[in-house]
């Protein structure tokens, strides 16, 4: 696992199909990624299962840990490295005792009073949504901002995951607040090759002054 597996997060786009999504997830490795989020709100569970199998085998001998979005069932029959839950689904102690002390766990936060209670639960890793107004996501219910997003570095030991209407055009100001890493979705999976767009993002944060 790299040494800050948050650095370049990708979270993959539901609506690609398979061979679609298994295409962008090798090419945003081969660029660079670190983290790869397998999200699927919409589909039922084989379908989520049959994706997941498919992008454990592309990141194998990678070291790039597989998240599994909301569902902790999938994330334990595939054997993914973790599981990133929203504040909707399974309470964070439970997804603890299933997926073991060596599972990563994430956690949306949207609200300061869910950041002050993320203190106390056995996660990993927040991830702060959304920093920008973003289409991919039309219900959040905090635009954090540049300053937010210092604020929360600020009032939390946990690596700090940046989400939401991240892009090149704000990528290096985002970095440049020290957060441990950012999570995109658009900015890779339609770009028109990931692997560039994940090198070109990697190169951007690397300008940034932390």
């Amino acid at each position: 696992m790299a040494n800050n597996p948050y650095r370049l997060y990708l979270v993959t786009d539901e609506n690609q199909d398979l061979p679609t999504l298994v295409s962008v997830v090798r090419e945003a490795i081969a660029g660079g990624v670190t983290m790869v989020q397998l999200r699927e709100k919409h589909h039922d569970v084989r379908a989520f299962i049959e994706k997941a199998k498919a992008v454990k085998e592309v990141l194998n001998g990678t070291g790039v840990p597989l998240i599994i979005n909301d569902r902790v069932d999938v994330a334990l029959a595939v054997d993914a490295d973790g599981v990133h839950l929203g504040q909707t689904d399974m309470p964070a102690h439970l997804a603890r005792k299933l997926i073991g002390s060596q599972g990563i766990l994430g956690l949306s936060i949207e609200s300061e009073a869910q950041l002050a209670e993320a203190q106390s639960l056995p996660i990993d890793y927040i991830g702060l949504s959304a920093i920008f107004a973003t289409p991919t996501k039309t219900n959040t219910k905090t635009h954090w901002g540049l300053e937010g997003l210092r604020n929360t570095l600020s009032k939390t030991t946990l690596p700090v995951v940046a989400i939401g209407g991240i892009n090149d055009t704000n990528l290096k100001d985002v970095a440049a607040t020290g957060a441990h890493g950012v999570a995109l979705v658009s900015a890779i999976c339609h770009a028109e090759s990931p692997k560039q767009a994940a090198t070109d993002l990697l190169a951007i944060m690397d300008t940034s002054s932390n």
